[in-house]
Order: C-alpha cells, then structure tokens, then sequence
C-alpha cells in the first residue's frame, strides 16, 4: 500500500509540539509494517538531503512556482521537501519571538496544493493529511482518493478568508462555514476516515466545551470518527541506553536514576534544600497546557519539601511569570526558557514526579516520556492523560501516577500533596515507577490501528 503522509511538523527536521513527534513516530512504524509512506513536508530551511532529486510541480498558478526535494533525511529516512512562495522562513508558523506570521494561509494552502500533485505524482493508495495546515489538500485531490485526517490539537483550524474558497474548486462548499474559509472543516466533512490522537479526546470533541465549534459537524460524521492512541519513540526515550543522560538506569537498576537526579539538581541550582521530591514541567507556554495554574502551585512547594525545574518557551507572560518564581524562590524553583533536547531528557530522568497541569490533552507524549523514565506522572483527567494514567492512590497495585479529577489550581494543590505521599511511601513509589516503566508505548500497535483505516477507506471507496 502506498500512503502520501502530509505534515507541518517531523522530527527531527522541525519540531514546534507534539505533531512533529507523532509524524515521526508513526511513518517510521508503518514503513517498518510494510507500507510504503511518501512523508511530504514543507521546506521552511532549505535543509540538505542525501541523494537528493529535484521535481517541479505543475501547480496553478497562484500557488507556484513550486518544487518537490526528495533524498535522505539524516535521523529519519527518505523524506520530500515542498518549496512554495514564502514557505521559507526562520520558524514554521511564526518568528523566534513567538508572533504566528500574518500569511499562514498562504503559505499552508499553497503547499496543500503541492502535496495534491504529488499524491498523483505518486499514485498513491490512501492521502493522510495532518491538522488544519494541510487540509487543503483534500479540496485539490480526486474526488476518488481516499483520504484519512488526523486531529493532533481541533483549536488550531486555520481560519482565513473566505476568498481562498475561490481556488479551492468544486470542493470548495466543504470549507465554508460561517462566512469564512476553515480549512480543517473542509477535512473533516470530506476525509473519509477522521483520527483524533486518543479515544478520550475522540469522545471529548463530540460535545460542546472541547468541540471547538465543531461537535455537530463531528457528531455528523457519526462512525468515521475514531480515537488512536500516539505512542513514543521506544528507542530514543530509553534511560537504559540514551546518550545525553549522566548515567543510565533500567527497571532493574534504578542506581543511575539517583545520579541524574542529583545531576540535576546541581546543574539547575537546586541542590541548596534538603531533598524532597523533585517535579519537572517541559512544556510550551500555552494556554492550554495549564502552566498558569502550576505558577499558582509553586507557593505551597515548601509545605512539601518539593522543588520544581520547567522547561519551556512561548507566552511571555507566562515566561517572565517563571522567571519571576525562580528569583523569588531561588533553590525551589528553577526556569529554562527555550527549548533544550538535551535538557529535557534530562529532567524526565532527573525528577521524581512530572507535572502535566493541560486543561484540555488530545494525546499528550510527556506523560509516556516519564513513564519510560520511571518519573510519575501527576496529570489532569483529560483527553490522552486520561488514556494512559493510573491513579495509585485509587488503583493501588496497577498505579502509574496521580490524576486530578479537578481541572483548576486548588486541584494541583490537592494532586501535589498527593504525589508527595506518594513519593514519600517508599514501597508504594516503586511500585507505581515499576508498573509505570513496564508500560509499552511503542508505535507498533498504533500503527496497525492506521492501517486498519487505510484499508477501510480504501475499500469503501472502491465501492
């Protein structure tokens, strides 16, 4: 089977937030299942391929000139870079200071357009297109392709104007929805299969508060709407052998977990205060990852002994909120702004408990990164969170981590003083780090779920 997967994001080439993961993840899974995946990916930096070869597209005019780079990608495999007028830039969707660029439409839209002419370049199976930045492509393809959307995050949706409906041809009704142009609507009404990235969140978009906007158009759709759960790549979050911790550490020996602890501890100027249980926290600066109600939390840290090291970039507010915590509880709290790889393993393998505070979680990757690592997860009950963590304190012989049924800061108060319990039970901590770190998070069996699709869709179209 041969599949054409479209994406904004891929690690490792470019890495925004979770989409890149699980673009990554999944195409190295399902080629390793025997599909053959034409990853496709627009080329914002111009980066050097391996074997590369070059083909122009015969796209219209507006949305050209464009051309397709196909080689290696250095940690991924083969890969197909799409330049279209102004795709180039020094972020994917906005500058380093955090501003979304005021011509996303253009850009996005224009290279949905491309990857529509190399699905029939390709002769592809099946279109898999990602998220609102690549819907567009549907609108360009053959009413006869089938076509399967996945939802990483439905707040994000592309919203522009309604004039783009013009190009869009006789699809284009599909994008129209209260006047203006939505991409990831069109997606969604004409995909012949939707995936949203967890079976919670696949449910939790059906009603109005996490639906954003779209529920009834969701509900619509009734059976081509399911839920499959993101997995992790196994190999890389794998403290046994990961080259940037300061010593490795398996569910056998948790010896070299004490040292990266105490690493980090001494590198993030947390090493002042007796040792109580240490939270990480990396994260972009959202609004929906809840780090203002952490910043509410970091008072009542000292109640508990506990100290807490976050890593992140995004909303300044929120940064310079941060870096005011450190400074005012220097020893407790420490802040990296920016994003750090290297660190971030770190801090998984360092600390002892990993705060995830989202307000709303299609998937969510942290709380499976910790797991690997043997950091319990403390996490709101939402979406992918509620998919993959175990409360101990209710289910205490199978417990993963603490999960706050209360969506607020007095919520994080409570789930803190409970992971600190926790923590300090020494019996039931490995306990709960033992299960956690026997979870399988591989893509393996996600990957099967999306050939199922990809052979259902097929088939139905076929029909």
């Amino acid at each position: 089977m041969k599949v054409l997967f479209a994406t904004a994001e891929l690690a490792p080439l470019v890495r925004v937030g979770g989409l890149a993961e699980a673009a990554g993840g999944l195409t190295r899974a399902l080629r390793a299942a025997g599909v053959e995946v034409h990853v496709v990916v627009p080329d914002y930096f111009a980066t050097p391929l391996e074997d590369e070869q070059t083909l122009t597209l015969d796209v219209a005019e507006w949305a050209g000139p464009a051309t397709a780079r196909t080689g290696h990608l250095n940690g991924f495999g083969e890969v197909t870079l799409v330049t279209v007028p102004d795709i180039r830039r020094l972020g994917a969707y906005g500058d380093p200071g955090g501003e979304a660029y005021d011509d996303n439409d253009r850009r996005f839209i224009r290279f949905s357009a491309a990857v529509a002419v190399l699905a029939r370049h390709h002769h592809v199976d099946v279109l898999h297109v990602n998220d609102w930045h690549t819907s567009a492509a549907i609108a360009f393809s053959d009413e006869r392709l089938p076509t399967v959307v996945s939802i990483h995050n439905l707040a994000y949706q592309g919203w522009c104007d309604r004039g783009w409906l013009e190009v869009f041809g006789p699809r284009a009704r599909a994008y129209d929805l209260n006047g203006s142009c939505n991409p990831l609507v069109g997606a969604l009404t004409l995909a012949d299969a939707i995936v949203a990235v967890s079976p919670t969140y696949a449910q939790e978009i059906l009603g109005p508060t996490m639906g954003c906007g779209l529920h009834e158009l969701l509900r619509w759709r009734g059976d081509a709407l399911v839920g499959i759960l993101n997995g992790i790549d196994t190999d890389e979050w794998n403290p046994a052998t990961d080259p940037t911790l300061p010593a490795p550490f398996s569910a056998g020996d948790l010896a070299g977990k004490k040292v990266c602890a105490q690493t980090l501890r001494t590198q993030m100027g947390l090493d002042t205060l007796p040792e109580g249980p240490l939270i990480g926290l990396v994260s972009r600066l959202v609004d929906q990852k809840g780090i203002d109600m952490a910043l509410e939390m970091i008072p009542y840290l000292g109640g508990v002994d506990a100290q807490m090291v976050v890593l992140g970039s995004g909303d300044r507010v929120v940064a310079d909120g941060l870096t005011e915590a450190a400074a005012t509880y220097p020893g407790r709290v420490a802040f990296s702004d920016g994003y750090d790889l290297p660190l971030s393993h770190r801090i998984f393998a360092g600390s002892d408990l990993y705060l995830m505070p989202s307000r709303f979680e299609p998937c969510g990757l942290a709380q499976m990164q910790a797991m690997a690592f043997g950091t319990l997860p403390v996490v709101t009950d939402v979406g992918g969170l509620h998919d993959t963590v175990i409360d101990a304190d209710s289910h205490p012989q199978s417990g993963t981590g603490i999960v706050s049924l209360d969506v607020s800061a007095a919520g994080l108060v409570d789930a803190l003083h409970r992971g600190a319990a926790l923590y300090g039970s020494p019996a039931r901590r490995q306990r709960a780090a033992a299960n956690a770190m026997a979870e399988n998070w591989s893509w393996a069996e996600p990957a099967q779920r999306y050939i199922e699709q990809y052979q259902r869709v097929v088939q139905s179209v076929a029909r």
